[in-house]
């Protein structure tokens, strides 16, 4: 078997913001696997400044991974702990080379586009005009839960925002939730949880920045309306720290991306400590290539989950790979009639 990669940068179609800052480009990297004459591909989907692999070893780490793929994927897996994504990556690569088309890792009624999946529309941080901009496509392209990302504007503004979706749509009609990527300080927190939750909003992503365990748990005490954990999962690695963390913070939700967490193994461990511990949760991509998230969506559709999902992101760059997934009325469907192009 002959292992290789490359690297390769992702061009977003418009700046796009979070409360960490505006991304223009996204980096990411693919395994190419040889053997008797078939290929298969994974991707490795890092995202500097919040993966917990975004270290100075990580090409060097991929390197080790294509030099002793003989190890096997069982082998490499385990150690690569530490390289979550690149876990996902050497995951992805040995389940397309077995399988008869490399694209489709995971046969079932979606990738027979006979079922979708639910997804959520991604509305973006930017000026209020432009956010408003974002809700109105989403809420004519059929969507029935919508995601925002808040915290990187001025708070009253983004209450607007709430309040322009409400004025137009019960809760029964559209369902909102909020990223706040840890944007709210821990003194503010709480304030600004009563205040959004007159939206009657679905839940908010990490409304405080990773770390602060205590505080966390407190907010998921005392909240007005869901919590769900998603920057505070990431660099937890053995299934004795997922457990712990989960029992001391006792989240409502958990969000999972399979990039972050340790590829689907990973991703399965918080599965199972959450049905465990009663918590909800649900899977989204990390602004992967549609290579990556081509993967992700067959994966997740077998999980059977019947709540809305976090796999919208397709379209956000110029240099993405034409491919099946396609979403139309807030469902991504798998068309087969839509071919593939890509380098591989």
């Amino acid at each position: 078997m002959k292992a290789t990669y490359h690297k390769y940068m992702l061009d977003f179609k418009r700046p796009s913001g979070t409360s960490r800052g505006v991304m223009t480009e996204k980096e990411t990297w693919f395994i190419i696997l040889e053997e008797n004459g078939k290929k298969g591909i994974g991707e490795c989907g890092i995202l500097r400044g919040l993966s917990a692999d975004d270290r100075e070893d990580y090409e060097e780490k991929i390197k080790w991974a294509c030099q002793n793929i003989t190890l096997g994927e069982t082998a490499l897996w385990e150690s690569l702990l530490e390289f979550p994504s690149i876990q996902f990556g050497i995951e992805m690569a040995f389940l397309s080379l077995k399988s008869e088309n490399p694209y489709v890792l995971f046969p079932s009624d979606f990738t027979n586009n006979s079922k979708s999946i639910t997804i959520n529309g991604l509305v973006w941080m930017g000026e209020a005009s432009y956010m408003k901009q974002q809700i109105e496509e989403k809420l004519a392209d059929g969507f029935n839960c919508i995601k925002l990302k808040i915290g990187a504007i001025d708070f009253e503004k983004e209450l607007e925002l709430l309040r322009f979706i409400r004025s137009h749509f019960s809760a029964k009609q559209i369902e909102i939730r909020v990223d706040a990527n840890g944007a709210f300080a821990l003194n503010e927190a709480l304030d600004k949880l009563n205040q959004l939750d007159q939206f009657e909003l679905h839940s908010i992503e990490q409304p405080i920045k990773k770390g602060n365990i205590d505080e966390m748990a407190e907010l998921c005490q005392t909240t007005p309306f869901p919590i769900a954990l998603d920057e505070e999962l990431i660099g937890i690695f053995s299934f004795q720290e997922k457990e712990k963390l989960l029992q001391e913070i006792k989240p409502q939700y958990i969000i999972l991306k399979p990039s972050f967490v340790g590829g689907f193994r990973g991703t399965k461990e918080w599965i199972d400590l959450a049905e465990k511990f009663k918590i909800g949760w649900w899977i989204t991509s990390a602004l992967e290539s549609n290579i990556g998230l081509n993967a992700i969506a067959q994966w997740t559709f077998l999980q059977n989950s019947k709540m809305p999902q976090g796999l919208g992101t397709g379209a956000l760059y110029n240099n993405n790979f034409d491919c099946p997934l396609e979403v139309l009325q807030g469902q991504l469907w798998y068309n087969k009639a839509k071919k593939w192009n890509s380098f591989f």
